[in-house]
């Protein structure tokens, strides 16, 4: 609110933007047209991701195990 307020450009927030830039921009207030939002995300380790999902599948199989025991106890 202070950029708005002030008419101050802050970096991947706001510009503030002259008639001439908005003109050759043709009239067009698109943000992504004067205000650069990209930011990179970091790469993942995949190794990482797969020994997770690896984790996850066990754990998955393991609670399935104990509810097909507890349904088995209980006759259904």
């Amino acid at each position: 609110m202070t950029a708005y307020k002030n008419r101050q450009d802050a970096p991947k927030f706001a510009h503030v933007a002259s008639l001439d830039e908005i003109k050759e921009n043709d009239y067009n207030l698109n943000i992504p047209r004067y205000v650069d939002t990209f930011e990179e995300e970091p790469l993942m380790d995949i190794d990482q991701v797969n020994a997770n999902i690896a984790r996850l599948k066990t754990e998955i199989a393991e609670a399935e195990k104990k509810m097909d025991e507890y349904l088995k106890e209980l006759g259904l």
